[in-house]
């Protein structure tokens, strides 16, 4: 098994990553609450942790990657209020979209993917060992509060102790205005509500995942209910501290061993926030360019770093992938990757994903394979060994799967495509009746509208330039 390393949130340094099973990785990361469509954010946090599971299954680790969906909350409430549909209708609607949005981007899909609804049961069960347990209490209008005061930990793991993001909510029943809510009561007719021995009502947002993390990663006998416990660093604080030490006081057990954060996504140099009304959904990102475009360019930055979204970025990071899409219209045979470049590539994601260095050796790949095919077009071997490059980056990264025609097609409307494959099929039947000056004059239009031919043994593909 290679080493990995990774950068601790908590202790706020690089170490060497050591699963509490030998030869296996529980990650748990945060995933959306579906009242919306998923913006940047959601996609490089998305994006981040998928390189990391990419990454230690290349390792040899398997890899159990649980991402779990928000589907009761108060945006999802106030979105009922707006739109006049169910939470069902909502829940399914957003859920779908968002798995769609991952999909495009080529995010793998999670191992587990449990909800908070599903796991309701839990969370009152949760709540309740926290009552007997003297760390909540319940207010006289039914809410639910986790007490602060009882958990000297808490603050450590993040380093944060203020409590402006959670005196938003009223602190008149709370006791430290840093409590925060495990449960609240139902108001009179509100639409949404689960009984419970506390009444009725519904859990607090942080409460679910400390629960769906012990339920659905946590081993008996183990100390951490799982490895690695990820999401964006917005949610270091109050969420995660909020998570942690629920966990610890409810179940004994420590949430994670190892904790990572994903850097902010801004937008033409501003921080994306739908209170600045930019917050960039992926949506509209993707019918500009190709998912697997949007993926590279996200995952370009390192994850712990910020990111500024532009599009004049994007298109050149979209210009670097297609040179390793170029190099695969030159190699139609996988065989074993290069030796040395099978190390290079999975040594620097091995540290802490470094992605710089990751695609600086690809950069290089692709150009000393370029020259070396223009040398010797036919060497069916180094062929064969830039065929393993390429699937080891597909594998690695999530890019360069694509059939590479199909890959610079993108963007052509059906109409126009249906034109341009009516006139290469015409450009067919001239060479075959050896009318190549028919055929030139065919080629001369298709470049003229900006599309490239090229005949193949086969047949003829053709890309957009």
């Amino acid at each position: 098994m290679k080493r990995f390393f990774l950068f601790d949130s908590h202790l706020k340094s690089k170490v060497e990553f050591a699963p509490e099973f030998e030869n296996e990785a529980r990650i748990y990361l945060c995933g959306p609450t579906v009242y919306d469509d998923s913006h940047l954010g959601h996609a490089r946090s998305a994006i981040s942790f998928d390189l990391l599971r990419r990454v230690l299954t290349c390792l040899g680790y398997k890899v159990t990657f649980a991402r779990n969906i928000t589907d009761i909350d108060d945006k999802i409430l106030k979105k009922m209020e707006q739109s006049d549909k169910s939470l069902e209708e909502i829940v399914a609607f957003y859920s779908d979209r968002y798995r769609s949005d991952m999909e495009a981007l080529s995010v793998l899909p999670p191992t587990i993917e449990p909800t908070a609804t599903g796991h309701i049961s839990q969370m009152i069960e949760l709540i309740d060992r926290l009552l007997t347990r003297g760390a909540a209490y319940q207010t006289p209008n039914g809410d639910i509060y986790f007490d602060v005061a009882k958990y000297p930990q808490y603050g450590l793991l993040s380093g944060e102790t203020q409590e402006d993001a959670q005196t938003r909510v009223s602190t008149e029943q709370k006791r430290d205005a840093r409590d925060f809510a495990l449960w609240k009561a139902a108001k009179p007719l509100e639409a949404v509500g689960y009984d419970s021995p506390f009444g009725r009502g519904r859990p607090g947002w942080h409460l679910e995942c400390s629960a769906m993390a012990q339920t659905r990663l946590f081993r008996r006998g183990a100390e951490y209910a799982c490895d690695i416990h990820g999401g964006g660093s917005d949610l270091f604080f109050p969420h995660h501290e909020n998570e942690a030490a629920q966990t610890k006081c409810g179940y004994g057990v420590t949430l994670a061993k190892y904790w990572m954060h994903n850097g902010f996504v801004r937008i033409d140099g501003r921080k994306m926030s739908k209170s600045l009304n930019n917050s960039f959904f992926v949506k509209d990102a993707l019918s500009i360019f190709q998912g697997e475009a949007l993926r590279f360019y996200l995952m370009s930055v390192h994850y712990r770093a910020g990111l500024n979204y532009n599009y004049g970025d994007l298109n050149a990071s979209k210009k670097r992938l297609d040179r390793i899409y170029r190099l695969k219209k030159r190699v139609d045979i996988i065989g074993e990757p290069e030796s040395a470049f099978k190390e290079e590539a999975i040594a620097a994601m091995s540290d802490d994903l470094n992605i710089s260095k990751t695609l600086a050796a690809i950069d290089e790949m692709i150009a000393r394979s370029n020259d070396a095919l223009d040398k010797n077009p036919k060497d069916k071997t180094a062929k064969a060994a830039l065929g393993g490059n390429l699937k080891l980056i597909s594998d690695l990264l999530g890019v360069g799967a694509q059939d590479p025609y199909e890959w610079f097609q993108w963007g052509v409307i059906e109409t126009d495509r249906r034109e341009i494959e009516k006139l290469i099929a015409s450009r067919a039947a001239a060479k075959a009746n050896r009318d190549y000056a028919v055929a030139d004059e065919i080629r001369e239009k298709l470049s003229a509208i900006g599309v490239s031919v090229m005949d193949l043994s086969e047949k003829t593909v053709w890309e957009k330039l």
